[in-house]
């Protein structure tokens, strides 16, 4: 039913606004080339290797139980040169990972996997190695993040984007504007899709939506908070509040619903021109109905089955109950803010996904400059720690070898006398 629900408030999406000054919307304009071009990443000093004698020395050294070093694994990365060599390097960071140095995996690493795994086709391992962070040390920086996600937008593979927000969301990582609009734009592109979602996924778009929201000013951030803590509300509803911020940095204060109408609360007294989207207001809508209906078909059963009610009563959360007592009290409070909003021209009949793209044309390109300055600066800062990482090795290699001849002198000394 809840499924049914987010179909039908989402599915004018697609219908509304085909034309007038919303006909752009079907174009793609997201990073520019300058953005995502690759000739200040590929401009590095190059460490030509042979990937083969490197990937044997880590073999040997592993083998030995001696660290392999940073640079190492970096130098492995940096030269792959194709879709074969990517499944390698996995291996090889999967094994750094689990080694002694594993905290010193270095973020140009981590940038250079996922460059590398877009240039060479191999996207779902950037992605894979993305979600299972733990197993592999990927941690990206916010440019990072955002190359991975405009990737997967262009090919309007909007579940993948998803997936890469929703990393971003774990890691905190909405600091940049051009982060902040390249996530809503993917989570409401991809919610446009009516797509079946499981709990674990409203979970994660949910709290997606609503931290991405919370860095955008006007009518867009409050329309994904509401949404956001209506996805929220409707998992806590199911399956109570630990199952909502269980692994997530959110709230554990019970009351997501309440959030939401609270959301509302607050766009309806404001007297800005701040507006909340209708398919939010109309999804939390549908949900508290949806939820109204549920709880009114068990209350039934409750009443043929006396028995198991005890047992039920003691299974369920004491404030998880509490919060579920509260629907009729939620219902009743949101037909008076949605009248509310309506009478005062609070409710914007665009759906989410077309404000959202509005914002892309109005905001992104201005945002770029100053990531591409940043990262401008980031790169000249890596480049020079890893020439420093080089320096080092080279001279404790040469103070190796000078011991190693020390010794051998010494020992053929000892011979001699």
């Amino acid at each position: 039913m809840a499924a049914y629900t987010l179909k039908r408030c989402l599915g004018a999406v697609n219908v509304i606004h085909k034309c007038g000054n919303h006909r752009f919307i079907a174009r793609r304009c997201l990073l520019s080339t300058s953005y995502t071009d690759t000739k200040l990443w590929d401009a590095r000093e190059k460490d030509h290797q042979n990937l083969a004698l490197l990937a044997s020395l880590m073999d040997r050294t592993y083998d030995r139980n001696f660290p392999v070093s940073s640079l190492s694994i970096s130098r492995f990365v940096d030269n792959i040169s194709s879709r074969e060599e990517v499944d390698q390097a996995e291996y090889y960071l999967y094994k750094f990972r689990h080694s002694p140095n594993c905290w010193y995996l270095r973020d140009w690493t981590v940038h250079s996997w996922v460059r590398q795994c877009l240039r060479y086709g191999a996207r779902d391992k950037a992605l894979h190695t993305l979600k299972n962070k733990v197993q592999y040390g990927m941690f990206p920086d916010d440019f990072t993040f955002n190359i991975l996600i405009d990737s997967f937008i262009k090919d309007e593979d909007f579940k993948g984007a998803c997936s890469v927000v929703e990393e971003v969301m774990l890691q905190e990582s909405f600091d940049l504007p051009t982060t902040q609009i390249l996530s809503l734009y993917a989570l409401s592109n991809y919610l446009a899709t009516k797509p079946e979602l499981s709990m674990s996924e409203e979970r994660a778009l949910g709290a997606s939506l609503l931290i991405s929201g919370l860095k955008q000013d006007g009518s867009i951030g409050l329309s994904a908070q509401l949404l956001g803590c209506a996805l929220l509300g409707k998992v806590e509803m199911g399956a109570g509040i630990h199952a909502v911020f269980r692994g997530m940095p959110l709230m554990w204060t019970p009351g997501y619903v309440g959030r939401a109408l609270a959301v509302m609360e607050r766009v309806a007294a404001a007297p800005g021109d701040d507006k909340l989207s209708k398919d939010a207001v109309d999804y939390l809508e549908g949900l508290l109905q949806d939820l109204s209906s549920a709880s009114d078909s068990s209350s039934g059963e409750d009443d043929e089955s006396g028995v198991e009610e005890g047992k039920k009563e003691e299974e369920v959360d004491e404030d998880d109950q509490a919060e579920r007592d509260k629907l009729p009290l939620y219902a009743s409070r949101f037909k008076v803010l949605s009248g509310q909003l309506q009478s005062r021209g609070k409710v914007d009949p665009s759906p989410l996904q077309v404000l959202v793209s509005i914002l892309v044309q109005q905001s992104l390109a201005s945002a770029e400059g100053p990531d591409m300055e940043q990262y401008q600066r980031k790169v000249g800062e890596w480049e020079a720690e890893r020439q420093q990482l080089i320096r080092r090795e080279k001279e404790m290699r040469e103070r190796a070898e000078e011991e190693r001849r020390a010794h051998q002198a010494a020992k053929a000394a000892a011979k001699q006398g």
